[in-house]
């Protein structure tokens, strides 16, 4: 069974806390995106360090791995907008269809630590690119495809959440 797509556009998260894993993502500074993003390098270690971590726990909920494939992929994505957004002015993002990227990077084929390894290198490319941001740019602004509008803040606290919603999705009671 593949993995139902998901369709709903989570920048509602930058106004409320997430009610399944409580990430308060509008509450994060600029200066807390890099060492936040920086603590969850552990979690995915372990997580991906499982034996049951290229197992789905149910046809249509993405495996351990896949889930890390994902976060991998996120980091990169997200630094390459925050990028776009420091060097041009409201540039517009490329659609990025995360369940065909899923199926096209073969993330349920990927092996563990592959996998972990590039969490660890994107999430050190994604902290240090938020380490260099002055506190003058946070709201310089970027557009997603589907008309969300993002500030360099807001891109940063949507990905903290997205990192902190997945490690929930791999820890939780039924993984």
């Amino acid at each position: 069974m593949s993995i139902t797509p998901d369709t709903k556009d989570w920048t509602w998260v930058l106004n409320n806390a997430c009610p399944e894993c409580g990430c308060a993502a509008q509450n994060f500074a600029l200066e807390d995106i890099a060492p936040t993003a920086r603590s969850i390098e552990p979690l995915w270690r372990d997580a991906l360090s499982a034996p049951h971590a290229s197992q789905r726990p149910a046809p249509q909920v993405w495996s351990v791995v896949e889930y890390g494939a994902h976060i991998a992929d996120v980091l990169t994505i997200m630094r390459e907008r925050l990028e776009l957004m420091l060097a041009y002015d409201n540039p517009n993002f490329a659609n990025w269809d995360q369940d065909q990227a899923a199926l096209d990077g073969g993330y349920a084929q990927r092996e563990a630590d592959t996998v972990m390894g590039q969490i660890s290198s994107n999430l050190e490319l994604f902290a240090s690119a938020y380490e260099h941001v002055q506190p003058e740019q946070q709201d310089r602004t970027g557009m997603r495809s589907n008309g969300s509008a993002f500030t360099v803040l807001t891109l940063g606290q949507y990905a903290l959440h997205d990192l902190i919603h997945h490690g929930w999705d791999v820890t939780k009671d039924n993984q």
